[in-house]
């Protein structure tokens, strides 16, 4: 969409009314002539006849013409909306402790529960959600920068190693001390399975699965995990693998197998969302994008996929083009149409 209401996209933009698309609040907005009314595109109100409505790049543009705001969706507050998110993103990254919501209402002038509202439908995360992901992020650049786990702690803005150990440990699996080069005292047992669609390599901690690849061996487990210790599996172990290779062979439902996985908070919200797709459906990459609150972020979405160390599991096979064609996978298009194909068996 552009400032300019003539270069709107008339076709895509009554798509977006017709769905009552979130997306599109803030880029038009929608005239109805017959009743005199503008609204956002996401308006429940009862839509009307396509000869009747006009498309205005602004607010202004519609009053200018004699239209006044709905006072069910109110249009205007969309920029609002953006502004007051903005500002509690910015409160929030640059206060020295944690802020109440209530103090965050006061900053932006919002009632906390419609600022929470708005605030998860802007970044996809409650403002709580938003600060443990905030000091998560921090903490994992002050490791990886050689900072102590101790100092990093506290550089991260955590009032406690317990809190930091509470927060990461159940996102994370690993303990947060593990992401300084490469899981080093880590210890992870690993085995190569076959499998109808070729070799399997399944690796694990003691809290889940961390790695499932196809067709590559023990260099590629060490060049994801360096300096862990790298073990034969023991008896768990082989019980966890059988049940990763009926899933794989077998799928049914939605796997309840552990894992063992880290990444970024937008990655984390990704492969989240990955695990909702049911058995025998995909999405495409603007899907998930949408889904987890950024529907600009589609490229961001390819790459958090690509960063996906368990495969099948955290199901990144079940993304495809927005055109509905296969797309790539990280193992080979015949491994990805191979797990498709058992998926939608019946």
């Amino acid at each position: 969409m552009n400032n300019d209401d003539s270069l709107i996209d008339e076709h895509r933009a009554w798509q977006a009314v017709s769905a009552r698309d979130r997306s599109y609040d803030g880029k038009f907005v929608t005239g109805v002539l017959t009743t005199g009314i503008y609204c956002r595109p996401s308006c429940a109100a009862r839509h009307p006849k396509r000869e009747n409505v006009r498309f205005f790049a602004k607010p202004e543009q519609a009053e200018a013409t004699g239209l006044r705001a709905c006072l069910r969706c109110m249009p205007k507050d969309v920029m609002r909306d953006e502004a007051a998110v903005k500002a509690a993103i910015n409160a929030i990254r640059t206060a020295e402790s944690a802020l109440t919501l209530n103090e965050l209402g006061a900053i932006t002038g919002y009632s906390p529960t419609h600022l929470q509202r708005i605030f998860k439908r802007e970044t996809g995360l409650s403002p709580a959600a938003y600060l443990r992901a905030l000091r998560s992020e921090r903490a994992k650049q002050a490791l990886e920068d050689g900072i102590s786990v101790t100092e990093a702690i506290y550089k991260a803005g955590y009032g406690s190693a317990s809190r930091f150990y509470a927060d990461n440990g159940k996102r994370l699996g690993m303990k947060p001390s593990a992401w300084i080069n490469g899981g080093a005292g880590v210890s992870i047992q690993w085995a190569i399975i076959s499998t109808s669609l070729g070799e399997m390599l399944v690796a694990a901690t003691d809290k889940g699965v961390c790695c499932l690849s196809f067709n590559e061996g023990e260099q590629a487990l060490r060049e994801r995990f360096p300096l862990a210790d790298l073990q034969p599996g023991d008896e768990k172990f082989h019980i966890l693998v059988k049940q990763v290779t009926e899933y794989v062979e077998k799928p049914k439902g939605f796997n309840k197998i552990p894992l063992d996985v880290q990444g970024t908070a937008f990655q984390e919200a990704v492969w989240q969302e990955l695990q909702k797709i049911p058995l025998g459906e995909t999405r495409s990459y603007a899907a998930i994008a949408k889904a987890i609150g950024k529907p600009k972020a589609v490229r961001a979405v390819g790459s958090a996929n690509g960063a996906n160390n368990v495969a099948v599991l955290i199901p990144c096979h079940r993304v495809v083009r927005s055109d509905g064609s296969i797309g790539g996978y990280a193992y080979g298009l015949e491994i990805k149409e191979g797990l498709l194909k058992k998926e939608t068996a019946k």
